[in-house]
């Protein structure tokens, strides 16, 4: 019962011009490695073996630097989208390379040491999705989720930051439609709020690689390890 995994790599990176102008989101070096290579070795290590990933803007840059995936000992599969699709739209683009189980999602624009091992066999029960959450950092003071006791909620506090990293029901998406644009955090609150979300809190090393700044902050912290 090895589940899929799915990366979110169609964005365009707006705010990390002028780096994304040429070079996609996903293939930023850090400390001499793409971000996309990264979490594809890690994956590969903690056990995955067939990868999605989905590719609008630069797509030809991604597809040719990765391929097949195997060099990663991974069998990657490729979810076009002529026009970033969103998150949500973009999981309802891929269903039919996903498959009917859940599957776990990473979002291509974060590095994280999570061991991906832990949520190979991962089992949802009657819910709909599982998130990794982590402390706030400065630059998300507010948060996005509250998690009480393994459950997932939209209280005003206290709030954890979503990682980009979770443990998804295909059904989430059931009402998109095929090229539909649609973003993924309206369906996971509405979801909250009926108690379908699980979640657990991660206290390990994370980052959001969504500005220059943290990029630079990132580069550096991995260089001094």
């Amino acid at each position: 019962g090895r589940i899929m995994a799915m990366f979110l790599a169609a964005g365009r990176g707006e705010r990390l011009r002028p780096l994304t102008e040429s070079l996609p989101k996903p293939l930023l070096e850090i400390a001499g490695k793409p971000l996309l290579a990264w979490h594809l070795e890690r994956l590969a290590r903690a056990g995955f073996r067939g990868v999605v990933i989905n590719v609008s803007h630069l797509a030809d840059r991604i597809v040719a630097r990765v391929s097949d995936g195997a060099r990663y000992g991974l069998g990657i599969e490729w979810s076009r989208e002529p026009e970033p699709l969103e998150t949500a739209g973009g999981i309802a683009q891929a269903r039919a390379l996903l498959g009917p189980d859940p599957f776990l999602l990473v979002n291509a624009d974060i590095w994280c040491d999570f061991d991906f091992a832990r949520l190979l066999d991962f089992r949802l029960q009657q819910r709909l999705a599982h998130l990794l959450l982590v402390p706030n950092p400065r630059h998300h003071a507010a948060g996005d989720f509250t998690l009480e006791r393994g459950v997932v909620g939209n209280a005003p506090s206290p709030r954890y930051t979503y990682t980009g990293i979770a443990v998804l029901s295909p059904r989430l998406v059931a009402a998109i439609g095929p090229g539909q644009k649609a973003p993924l955090a309206p369906l996971l609150r509405a979801a909250a709020e009926r108690g379908e979300v699980a979640g657990e809190l991660y206290q390990g090393n994370w980052s959001d690689v969504g500005t220059p700044e943290r990029l630079a902050e990132l580069e550096a912290r991995l260089k001094t390890r």
